[in-house]
């Protein structure tokens, strides 16, 4: 069973509060910040930033650093902190625990997966798998870099294969990454990554003036024989949004009420056995006990923020097996990108600073349900 979940996107917001930069939040079940929470990183900025998002009302706050967060990259501030905050440097595990401790609602991921389960009784009581990661490729001297080829290839193919909502500060190569000069860079490894896991939804950020949406249709039928061709750039779709200063919302609905629906329903949860047309044989060699350790490392999440560590027999899929990821892919067809930058210019902001409005993207995702229905029972 599927319902819908409203979730409001923004990223970029460079240690502006929302009524310093003219919009306020729209209401919804799960805000996602995609990274550049503050301008340089200071204690100041990140105190400011996070006290906002810790009194939004919403049962969720998902939240991931950008390359201006310098201080919440510790490597690198140790290396290249004088640069930003000479004479005075800044403590950065307090930075670090101005995040990690904001509120019960936040949740803060580093290159990390987590389940997150909502509860609340107004709420949709859905769940979901969401990935988070603030790096970004090398352009200039900033935190979280990476350099591409190799490292980035490495860097996105950690993505759990399951992941439902993807979130990362850099955008995909293609996709919503286009500064004025026509230039695209965002990350070709990433978009791979994207085309081979096909989440119902990634949201990103750091190119300013590439913020908007695109749905992406990773499959496409081939002449008249319905033969289906696959694309790690897909058939791509770009979203009409309100313009800046209008007062209507920016509102994606991807759940066939007021547009067209996400054609994904690869749903671990919802796939069943008959579905996947298995051997026993092959059931057995996609035993959880098969998935190794790192499925182990995640936490479930509710509005309390109780953390309980799950085994990989909870996570049901995380590394799976060929067959079985053959099947998801399969069910997942289509991926909606946004980006969600608030701050709609870049330096040296010629003619001045100018902001957008924060996108909601109402999407189905499963009602939580018991473990024990779920394909590996």
């Amino acid at each position: 069973m599927l319902r819908k979940t409203r979730f409001v996107c923004i990223s970029d917001t460079h240690g502006y509060t929302p009524s310093e930069a003219g919009f306020k939040l729209p209401a919804g079940d799960v805000l996602i910040h995609a990274g550049d929470l503050t301008n340089k990183g200071s204690l100041t900025e990140m105190r400011r930033t996070m006290d906002w998002i810790s009194k939004a009302n919403f049962e969720m706050k998902i939240v991931v650093a950008g390359n201006h967060d310098i201080t919440l990259d510790p490597e690198f501030y140790a290396r290249h902190g004088q640069e930003f905050h000479s004479p005075q440097l800044e403590d950065p595990s307090q930075c670090l625990d101005t995040v990690t401790s904001a509120a019960p609602s936040v949740i803060y991921l580093r290159h990390q997966a987590a389940v997150i389960n909502l509860t609340r009784k107004d709420g949709p009581s859905t769940t979901f798998k969401v990935f988070g990661s603030p790096y970004s490729q090398f352009e200039g001297n900033w935190a979280f870099g990476y350099n591409n080829g190799k490292d980035a290839t490495a860097l996105w193919n950690q993505i759990p294969s399951d992941s439902d909502v993807i979130v990362t500060h850099t955008p995909p190569r293609s996709h919503c990454d286009q500064k004025p000069t026509g230039r695209n860079i965002g990350c070709d490894a990433l978009r791979q990554a994207l085309s081979r896991i096909r989440p119902p939804l990634a949201i990103c950020g750091h190119v300013h003036e590439g913020r908007g949406y695109e749905r992406v249709c990773w499959q496409k039928p081939m002449s008249l024989s319905g033969t289906l061709i696959e694309s790690d750039s897909g058939d791509i779709t770009r979203g009409i949004l309100p313009p800046p200063g209008n007062k209507k919302q920016a509102l994606i609905d991807l759940t066939g009420k007021l547009g067209e629906r996400l054609d994904n329903d690869g749903f671990p949860s919802l796939i069943s056995h008959s579905q996947l047309n298995l051997s026993s044989a092959t059931k057995a060699s996609m035993s959880p006990s098969s998935f190794g350790s790192s499925a182990g490392e995640l936490e479930l999440h509710n509005s309390n923020k109780s953390k309980v560590p799950v085994s990989s027999a909870d996570i049901q899929g995380y590394d799976m097996k060929p067959t079985y990821g053959d099947t998801l892919r399969t069910l997942r067809r289509e991926t909606c990108i946004v980006n969600a930058a608030i701050l709609a210019t870049s330096w040296p902001h010629w003619g001045g600073k100018r902001f957008n409005a924060p996108i909601i993207v109402d999407l189905e995702l499963p009602v939580r349900q018991n473990y024990a229905s779920m394909p590996f029972e």
